[in-house]
């Protein structure tokens, strides 16, 4: 495998591109060998596996895949950067440039939203401006088997949020139908150039055997619940009638009527998606 690119490196290949490491895209590259390796290693990447990475930046990861034997299918924003990995992977990888929100899978399996399993793994550096948006956009379409993602830990802490928390949200619902959260690390600041102001952890999901998916029009009904979260669901369901049965049948089972969105159950928000 090769070795990720030092800091001096990186400042090298960043002049050679003419490029300046952009905040607002959150461009913060890897530079630690370590967490290369362990991403491929808990992602379980073997020779011939199709695997989705988001954000390539500068290739570190995305050598590490091709090195692998992987197929690998990215999608970058920046022009710059784009080109950059143009001119060192050539076909060796399928380059999208876009907006990962628009292409989840970077144009894998042409993200057709009635496939419900992608045969791929996504293996990504994920920049924290795009984490949310992403995740929703991909689990509207096929779901991968398995996802080993870079991101800030408060991203993280939002995607696996405890009931009855203050980062517990839609999001987290939509997120826990799908996929097992498995594993978490912590990972230093220093990993990265520039060195981030915020501390980072890689995290694994699994697909679940039995996935729960929302229809557009309950994730919508979810989403604006949580803008009102101080709120009583007993209050906040009379204005969405796609939720009344469901919270009715909930709180005849036992659930509080007076519970406010974060404190309901994760078992009883997928049963409103069953």
């Amino acid at each position: 495998m090769n070795a990720p690119l030092t800091p001096s490196q990186t400042r090298s290949r960043l002049n050679e591109l003419g490029h300046h490491p952009r905040k607002k895209l959150g461009q913060n590259f890897l530079i630690d060998g370590n967490i290369v390796r362990k991403s491929l290693e808990l992602a379980g990447v073997q020779s011939g596996d199709t695997v989705i990475e988001v954000g390539p930046g500068l290739g570190t990861l995305t050598a590490a895949l091709v090195v692998a034997g992987a197929e690998v299918y990215a999608v970058e924003l920046d022009r710059t950067l784009t080109e950059g990995l143009r001119q060192q992977f050539g076909e060796r990888i399928h380059l999208l440039e876009g907006d990962a929100v628009d292409h989840p899978l970077a144009g894998y399996m042409a993200e057709s939203p009635q496939v419900t399993a992608a045969p791929c793994k996504v293996v990504a550096n994920l920049p924290y401006a795009v984490t949310s948006p992403w995740m929703e956009a991909m689990l509207r379409g096929p779901l991968p088997e398995c996802m080993v993602l870079m991101m800030q830990k408060e991203a993280a802490d939002r995607l696996n949020a405890d009931v009855g928390s203050k980062h517990f949200s839609a999001i987290t619902i939509f997120l826990d139908g799908t996929y097992r959260s498995c594993e978490r690390h912590r990972v230093a600041r220093q990993c990265f150039y520039p060195v981030p102001g915020v501390d980072s952890v890689l995290a694994v999901w699994r697909r679940r055997e039995q996935v729960v998916r929302y229809s557009a029009g309950l994730r919508e009904a979810i989403r604006h619940i949580f803008t009102m979260r101080r709120k009583q669901m007993q209050a906040l369901v009379k204005q969405q009638p796609l939720l009344e049965p469901w919270f009715q049948a909930e709180v005849e089972a036992g659930l509080s009527a007076t519970a406010r969105p974060e404190e309901v159950p994760l078992s009883s928000w997928r049963k409103l998606g069953q």
